[in-house]
């Protein structure tokens, strides 16, 4: 356990920008880069990190830009190989955690990435995980701005992919689901977005390494030399396909049968379908319902917990709530398997111990394919406690509630027709199942990456050999 720099002394100038605030640009475009001269990507690091060389993008800081956010921003994250590939010695190599060092592809059965989702169907440059040393981020709302800063990156790195995401109106993605409205708020951060979220406050320790964490008296380790890995970040960057006509048809399946379920007006009164979406058919309306218990949201964003038969927010926070024992949300809801908030689980400790900070952007649909979905950056502090604790446990295993224990997340999970299942609850205290939905979201790449601190970026940009 480090006591090196408490929350005291932190500075924001030594973070990266989009891990404790998000920018909020329109577009992005992620650069899959590998190192292939040494002494040319030392250089470049060292410049970015510097700032005053106009033929390299700057490493936009977290402290430097009050909203709105620069015009272009500019951030990277190394994989444990790009560590590698810039020359930092074994010694310290061998200090970083297990689940960064072996990489996503390595950890994909912890993460629910078989089938369809296995690494050996992932795409170039997904397929040689070794070979991608660095994740750069452009993020902009002009899209003409991204070849010039792709060029200069180009300079130094070849690039191997290039991936691109755009927000979808109404901030939703392709599910129809308004996105990224639960999100950590931080101490020491002035958020204007985060001014009325009445949610505990997060310690730095959930996102930077050598800081208090929601654990009292742990800190998470930091790798050698622990003076140059504080303030870093760990990031799941994943390229999650969204199999939206595989979801609407089963919700109007699922529709179906509730109409001719005799407890179907425990789940949803009759005449309330005049309060979903401005007024629907009985049987839009039950698509709807099943679409906003499996979420736990309905798809405008209305919590679940706080309005069960009306997506009519009115007054209601979209933040402030909690979870009880009889509460409406589902305990196999997503968002409830996701972020457990202050509800009944197993594991009491781990409430609010695993949060993450969540920025993502849609991509596609792909001209000839019509894959579509989201580009997703899952940024903590320790995969271990947090990223792959909610994916194994909470999303695959329902390990928090032995309510759902056995069954996976229904938006997010690995399901399989054969064995998913949901159970809707209803106003009476009484359930109705689901099953037989298959897998929504497919896994097509990714990386396990560090969001280094600025002196973390010069000290690499400084190495010999």
């Amino acid at each position: 356990m480090s006591n090196i720099n408490p929350e005291d002394d932190f500075d924001a100038e030594k973070v990266q920008g989009n891990i404790l605030r998000g920018y909020k640009h329109n577009n992005v475009r992620h650069l899959m880069l590998e190192v292939t001269n040494r002494d040319a990507a030392r250089r470049f690091l060292a410049a970015s990190a510097d700032g005053t060389d106009e033929t390299v993008p700057r490493i936009t800081r977290s402290a430097n830009w009050a909203p709105p956010a620069p015009e272009v921003c500019f951030n990277i994250g190394i994989t444990f190989e790009g560590l590698r590939a810039l020359g930092l010695p074994a010694s310290q190599l061998a200090t970083f955690p297990t689940e960064y060092a072996e990489g996503m592809a390595q950890r994909a059965v912890k993460l629910g990435d078989f089938g369809d989702s296995a690494p050996e169907n992932w795409p170039s440059p997904f397929d040689q995980p070794d070979r991608i040393h660095i994740v750069a981020s452009i993020y902009s709302n002009d899209v003409e701005k991204f070849d010039p800063v792709e060029k200069q990156v180009a300079k130094a790195f070849t690039v191997l992919g290039v991936r691109d995401g755009r927000n979808l109106p109404e901030g939703k993605v392709f599910f129809g689901y308004r996105d990224g409205i639960s999100q950590p708020r931080f101490k020491h951060i002035f958020d204007p977005e985060m001014v009325n979220v009445d949610e505990p406050k997060d310690p730095l320790g959930t996102a930077l390494l050598g800081y208090p964490t929601h654990f009292e008296g742990v800190e998470f380790a930091i790798p050698e030399p622990k003076e140059v890995f504080h303030d870093c970040s760990f990031n799941a960057f994943r390229v999650l396909q969204q199999k939206t006509d595989a979801f609407e048809t089963y919700l109007s399946e699922a529709a179906a049968k509730l109409e001719k379920h005799p407890k179907q007006f425990e789940l949803l009164p009759e005449g309330a379908e005049a309060s979903i979406c401005g007024g629907m058919s009985r049987h839009d309306a039950l698509r709807e319902v099943v679409a906003a218990q499996m979420c736990g949201r309905w798809r405008n964003g209305t919590p679940y917990e706080l309005s069960p038969n009306s997506d009519e927010r009115g007054d209601l926070s979209l933040t402030n709530y909690d979870y009880t024992l009889s509460s409406r949300c589902p305990a196999g809801s997503h968002m409830r398997r996701a972020n457990p908030r202050g509800g009944p689980i197993v594991q009491r400790v781990s409430n609010y111990s695993r949060r993450i900070v969540r920025r993502g952007m849609s991509y596609g649909p792909d001209p000839e394919t019509g894959e579509h979905g989201l580009l997703g950056n899952f940024i903590g502090a320790n995969y271990g406690a947090q990223f792959e604790a909610v994916m194994c446990d909470w999303i695959n295993f329902g390990l928090q509630d032995p309510r759902i224990t056995g069954t996976n997340d229904p938006l997010l999970g690995a399901n399989v027709p054969e064995t998913s299942a949901f159970e809707l609850t209803l106003r009476d205290g009484g359930q109705i199942r689901l099953s037989g939905f298959p897998r929504f979201v497919i896994t097509r790449g990714g990386a396990y990456t560090m969001l280094p601190s600025l002196p973390a970026i010069r000290y690499l940009a400084q190495l010999s050999g």
